[in-house]
């Protein structure tokens, strides 16, 4: 088998502690994983050992391009597993009610701080005007505040800079013409909590629509019929993931061959599971995590003859 180094994002060592632990105490051979505190500059050091065979990266485009640098200039190979803007794509066939219940679930897990999430809501122009009057009464019952607590539904972003993005994306979005329904500042209260913001009319060239949106904030857009949806959602230099909502199974099955992503879902949350391979296309990286194809990125090929 293969020896693992771990290195985490710098602001959450423990979490690396306790994964660690984990290893440990299911028995793993001492050695077999480990995790690293370490610096960048250390980490480029690392990556030139001829010890570490390969990467595997999961974190923003930018870090990725490095990391992938810094691998390929040292022939390792990489996985990497980078930013999305999946679109939640919902068709007039949709079931409207449901549909809205997952949008707002897979927006907001995690404050909507989740690589695999529901960035962009493209809704079917016929039945927008419904759509968001039900976000809206969904929205209002969500909760901010310490997410130990079981009747939080929205915690604090995880660093001061994220909060600032966010307030900038918005701004520059409703400058461009863009209206903030529900939200769009921060509570009165210590953290860097953010409300969860609801804004519709967004059209791309706006910060909502272009880049990938790291908080609780949903923006949507109306596309005429179902060919612009799909151009909508391929209109995005990532493709990580996609789901599609309709209750016409063969316009699902003409749609889904034509989304430029690595991942769709018909009728449900786009989510990892163990037993499927999953990573992206363009921007959000290459190669893929999980099942069979992921184990087999990390195995040689050896082919051996005998005569």
């Amino acid at each position: 088998g293969n020896t693992v180094l771990l290195k985490h994002a710098s602001n959450v060592p423990q979490c690396a502690e306790a994964i660690t632990a984990l290893f440990t105490d299911a028995g793993l051979p001492e050695g077999c994983f480990q995790h690293l505190v370490a610096s960048p500059s250390a980490i480029k050091r690392i990556l030139t050992r001829d010890e570490i065979s390969a990467v595997a990266f999961t974190g923003s485009e930018a870090a990725g391009g490095k990391v992938a640098e810094m691998a390929g200039r040292n022939i390792k190979k990489t996985v990497l597993e980078l930013g999305g803007s999946d679109p939640f794509i919902v068709l007039r066939e949709a079931n409207i009610k449901e549909a809205a219940r997952v949008a707002l679930k897979s927006r907001m897990v995690n404050g909507g701080q989740s690589c695999i999430a529901a960035k962009r809501i493209i809704v079917e122009k016929p039945i927008a005007t419904t759509f968001l009057k039900v976000l809206q009464t969904e929205f209002e019952k969500l909760k901010v505040g310490d997410p130990l607590l079981s009747e939080t539904d929205i915690g604090p972003i995880a660093r001061e800079d994220g909060l600032k993005t966010l307030y900038d994306q918005i701004r520059y979005s409703v400058k461009k013409g863009a209206k903030v329904l529900i939200g769009g500042q921060k509570p009165q209260r210590k953290g860097y909590f953010f409300k969860p913001t609801l804004v519709a009319d967004v059209k791309p060239g706006m910060p909502l629509f272009d880049e990938e949106v790291f908080g609780p904030v949903m923006p949507v857009i109306v596309a005429e019929n179902e060919d612009e949806a799909v151009a909508l959602a391929n209109q995005s230099r990532y493709g990580l993931g996609a789901a599609l909502w309709t209750e016409n199974m063969e316009l699902a099955a003409r749609l889904v061959k034509l989304l430029d992503v690595g991942f769709v879902i018909v009728n449900g949350m786009v989510a990892s599971d163990p037993r499927l391979p999953f990573g992206g296309v363009k921007k959000s990286g290459y190669g893929r995590e999980l099942g069979a194809y992921g184990i087999r990125e990390f195995v040689n090929i050896k082919s051996v003859v005998f005569r």
